[in-house]
């Protein structure tokens, strides 16, 4: 008698470890789809805002540069017959120049660069990271005796992710219109 409540009880502990392991595999599966989502919801999130502000800043800098340039073009034509007075004209623009803050749009252009590498790159690892969870998933639920318990969870296999042709296209970043 013993034993039979000895294997009774070894059944009802292997049923529970088996469930717990195939209900926080799927939990897992869930968790790894959100992180997706969230990493999309990422990038529609940041990467216009970056786009537009890389926008603004080159504009900014553009119209500084633009102004620099005619201003000096200005000074020189107009006092082009004297000398020192185109010299103290310059001097008067350099120190100018020296003035406006740093022309810094490369920087900007590099920081949107490293964050749309750094979004696409968290996006493939939170779909690798999917594509593992059920990976585990598939495999708990197909192998024995897991597969009796999943058939009784009505536990389906789950698919992986796949990209669609459509969204294999490069992501469109367009500064200017």
């Amino acid at each position: 008698m013993e034993i039979y409540l000895i294997i009774i009880l070894l059944i009802i502990i292997t049923v529970i470890i088996i469930y717990n392991r195939l209900v926080s595999l799927n939990l897992r599966c869930k968790n790894a789809w959100a992180s997706i989502d969230n990493q999309l919801k990422r990038r529609a999130d940041l990467i216009p805002n970056l786009v537009n502000v890389t926008k603004g800043y080159a504009e900014y800098e553009s119209t500084t540069l633009e102004s620099i340039v005619n201003k000096r073009n200005e000074t020189i034509a107009e006092k082009a017959n004297n000398d020192k007075e185109v010299r103290d004209h310059l001097a008067k623009l350099f120190a100018l120049t020296e003035s406006y803050p740093d022309l810094k749009a490369n920087e900007v252009f590099k920081k949107l660069q490293i964050e749309l590498t750094g979004t696409e790159d968290k996006i493939a690892y939170a779909r690798q990271f999917y594509n593992d969870s059920v990976q585990y998933f598939n495999t708990a639920i197909m192998t024995f005796p897991n597969n009796i318990l999943a058939k009784i969870m009505k536990y389906k296999e789950k698919e992986y992710f796949k990209v669609d042709e459509l969204d294999k296209r490069n992501v469109d970043v367009k500064l200017w219109y």
